[in-house]
């Protein structure tokens, strides 16, 4: 009977699958739709920060109101973003990304409006807000709606879209406010994002609503979510800046991190309907593969923000030069893409993680060498690694964390996936900013040691300076010591990068060996084609 029965069950079986491999149209133009929203939320972040001097100059704010302009978006999305599983379940995925992505645009509009300050950072929070609930969606519907045998063709897809928004943010930043104003940085949102709208209100069919779970919803929960997150990347973003606890606000901040993550975290295993599931860490892959997201964040955001600042500070680039010089990593990615989806169909996961994490630790490891002169061309085989290997990380990292999990987990375990590389990206951020400070003081203070009185070849140098100057009429003796300190600084700030980039170094290789540590996958990760 049993054999009789298997006998009969698969053909059934076969056709089932057959059925699965063929896929819907309208949901491939809902997803291609999808991903188009994801990618101008995530550039948005990178494309206005490479603008914020001329956004700055246009509404004639002080330095460190224009940050929050940057501190606002994040702020928000950060908070959004692992909330979106659950309004997802209630709304469903149709109306959360069709409202995420008009409420989008209309925000992205009224940021290219703002007269002052203030009203650019409260749109900009509503866009942060609204915008980051269409990244995690992205995720859920790209491991939900496909068959595994497609996901090699996907994941590559979504992971590309990942990290080349924030690398081209830069470039597309730079031209745009060169070639036209400050406000092209939002207008340029507004027909795809009408577009993004239409399309996936009208395509988008991959769940229904369970309006009933609203009864449910843990508003106490939320509250102090916000609470925890919120003030955790307000304490990243600004600590260094306000010098961290020596500030009275750094230390509120720090006192609402523990009371809201200390409310949110009992809440989540006390209620019935949680306002964000934690479950999905239990299972192993997922709680691996998004300290694997964290870890990318760092890589990802650090270095997006480490190369641009060198440029800017050390080689003195505008935002467009800045851009023209970071487009390499992007084209690295985007011509990458494909070999990596290959390789996950055909190559242990883990094995392609310790080679993105190998290729990275390369990349950092040869910036350590880093001088005042490094160009273009210096910066161009670290940059073909960085944007080679996040490509090869970012694609089996996708498929551990959430290839191997069933449906109903997908939405909400998205969300914190898409967290983690967020939140690694802050506290990244936080510490390569405060190393940078920290190192520079104290290389200042040994290279000061040496440009003194007794050193001759430090007042040959001033010496031919003050004579150079002289010769013009001015002051020349109290110039030469500006700029010798100049000289001075300059050369410990490129200390300080050259030491950010070899701790760096030994991040990613230190990832390698706890990729080894991994189990591999029971079932065949999403990338792999087919299923065992």
């Amino acid at each position: 009977m049993a054999a009789s029965a298997t006998a009969t069950s698969a053909p059934s079986a076969a056709s089932a699958i057959g059925a699965q491999e063929k896929m819907d149209p309208r949901r491939l133009i809902a997803f291609f739709a999808m991903v188009f929203g994801m990618f101008m939320s995530i550039l948005d972040i990178q494309i206005v920060s490479a603008s914020l001097a001329e956004i700055q100059a246009g509404l004639g704010a002080g330095a460190e109101e224009v940050a929050w302009v940057q501190t606002s978006y994040l702020i928000a999305e950060v908070i959004m973003i692992p909330l979106s599983g659950t309004l997802a379940r209630i709304v469903s995925t149709r109306y959360l990304f069709a409202f995420s992505a008009a409420g989008f645009t209309a925000a992205s509009a009224l940021a290219a409006t703002a007269t002052n300050i203030d009203q650019m950072i409260v749109y900009r929070a509503i866009q942060g807000f609204i915008g980051g609930g269409m990244i995690p969606s992205v995720f859920a519907a790209a491991f939900t709606i496909f068959p595994p045998s497609k996901r090699a063709i996907v994941s590559p897809i979504i992971g590309l879209v990942a990290t080349l928004a924030p690398t081209i943010g830069p470039t597309v930043g730079g031209y745009l406010s060169h070639a036209f104003s400050w406000h092209w940085l939002f207008l340029v949102n507004i027909i795809p994002g009408i577009i993004v709208t239409i399309v996936t209100f009208n395509f988008i069919d991959f769940d229904k609503p369970e309006f009933n779970l609203i009864k449910k919803f843990d508003w106490w929960g939320l509250a102090s979510m916000a609470l925890f997150l919120g003030s955790l990347e307000y304490v990243l973003e600004e600590g260094n800046n306000k010098d961290w606890f020596n500030d009275d606000k750094i230390v509120i901040g720090t006192l609402a991190i523990a009371i809201g993550a200390g409310v949110f975290f009992w809440r989540a295993f006390k209620v019935e309907f949680p306002v964000v599931d934690l479950k999905a860490f239990a299972n192993r892959n997922f709680a691996f593969g998004s300290l694997f997201s964290f870890t990318m964040g760092i890589g990802l955001y650090g270095l997006t923000y480490l190369y641009p600042l060198y440029l800017a500070r050390i080689r003195g680039y505008d935002s467009l030069m800045i851009g023209e010089t970071m487009f390499v990593s992007g084209l690295a990615m985007f011509l990458t893409a494909p070999v990596a989806g290959a390789m996950s169909a055909r190559m242990d996961p883990r094995l392609m993680m310790a080679m993105g994490f190998f290729g990275f630790g390369l990349g950092t490891w040869q910036m350590h060498y880093i001088t005042a002169d490094w160009d273009f061309y210096e910066l161009l085989v670290p940059q073909i690694l960085r944007g080679v290997s996040l490509m090869i990380c970012m694609v089996p990292i996708n498929n551990i964390a959430l290839g191997t999990l069933p449906p109903a987990r997908i939405r909400n375990a998205s969300g914190l996936f898409n967290l983690t590389r967020n939140l690694g990206g802050a506290v990244g951020l936080a510490i390569i900013n405060t190393l940078i400070t920290q190192r520079s003081d104290e290389h200042y203070a040994r290279l000061s040691e040496h440009v003194q009185w007794g050193n001759p070849e430090a007042i040959s140098q001033m010496n031919n300076i003050a004579a150079n100057y002289n010769a013009h009429g001015m002051d020349g003796a109290t110039i030469a010591i500006q700029k010798l300190a100049g000289m001075v600084r300059q050369q410990a700030a490129v200390m300080s990068f050259s030491d950010v980039f070899l701790l760096l170094t030994g991040l990613f290789f230190a990832l390698i060996f706890m990729v080894m540590m991994i189990q591999k996958p029971q079932t065949v990760p999403a990338g792999a084609g087919g299923g065992h």
